[in-house]
């Protein structure tokens, strides 16, 4: 299966998607938590929750968050999952070190740790981790086949991926609703609080390529995991899949 995202966060230029992402984020980290919680009216919280309730039966005890950003899902996890170590890996040492920052100031410094890493080719041994997380990073990835394969390999059999995404409304009237707001409302709050052009030009392009829930079941299974289910959020903008290796 080719789950090749051509979709890239500055046009011009030659540079890989990963490289590209990675210069993003660095740029947008000092301002990225504000525009989060303003483009989504805050709501992105609740979705964020869900998706650590969602693990809650199964109490996973040491868990990668893959594209931790600047940690939110990861201080979520740790305080509401009470687990032994989260390691969060990111490309953007930028949004690392903000969520460095958060989680000393939180008191977590001694279950949270960060490390650069590249999701499509992760340096931990296989059989590593009970549970792996994705929340809202898996759009940026440059393979995303070869980054759910990676997230299977490190998995314990019978450990879980939990993977929340940013998806487009299926239906009307927010699909037609939601399709104004992210090309003309997005884009110009991200330039007006984060000063990139491009970014905020580059989230809707990415939500629009990213294989939507029917779709990406089947590319979860074909990468090792079984019982893969999904659940839509507030009309569709975000959904939660869980599956297990």
């Amino acid at each position: 299966m080719n789950s090749h995202l051509p979709i890239t966060p500055y046009a011009a230029s030659s540079d890989s998607k990963r490289e590209q992402v990675e210069t993003m984020f660095n740029n947008i980290a000092p301002t990225y938590d504000r525009l989060n919680h303003t483009l989504s009216f805050g709501i992105d919280r609740r979705w964020r929750r869900k998706a650590v309730d969602a693990l809650k039966p199964f109490a996973p005890q040491i868990i990668l968050d893959i594209a931790t950003g600047t940690g939110d899902f990861a201080i979520l996890a740790a305080r509401h999952l009470d687990p032994d170590r989260i390691i969060g890996v990111d490309i953007s040492e930028g949004m690392m070190d903000v969520g460095r920052q958060k989680v000393k100031e939180a008191g977590l410094d001694n279950v949270i740790f960060f490390a650069k890493d590249d999701s499509t080719s992760l340096s931990f041994e296989n059989d590593t981790f009970d549970a792996v997380t994705v929340a809202y990073g898996a759009r940026n990835f440059d393979d995303l086949e070869a980054g759910l394969s990676e997230m299977c390999r490190v998995l314990k059999k019978g450990g879980h991926l939990m993977l929340v995404e940013l998806t487009t409304p299926p239906r009307f009237p927010m699909k037609q609703l939601f399709n104004v707001y992210a090309h003309t409302v997005m884009p110009l709050i991200g330039r007006l609080i984060s000063h990139d052009d491009s970014a905020y030009t580059y989230l809707p392009l990415s939500m629009a390529a990213f294989p939507q829930a029917e779709q990406l079941a089947p590319l979860m299974r074909h990468c090792g995991f079984s019982a893969v289910t999904f659940k839509r959020f507030t009309f569709g903008l975000s959904t939660m899949y869980l599956a297990t290796k």
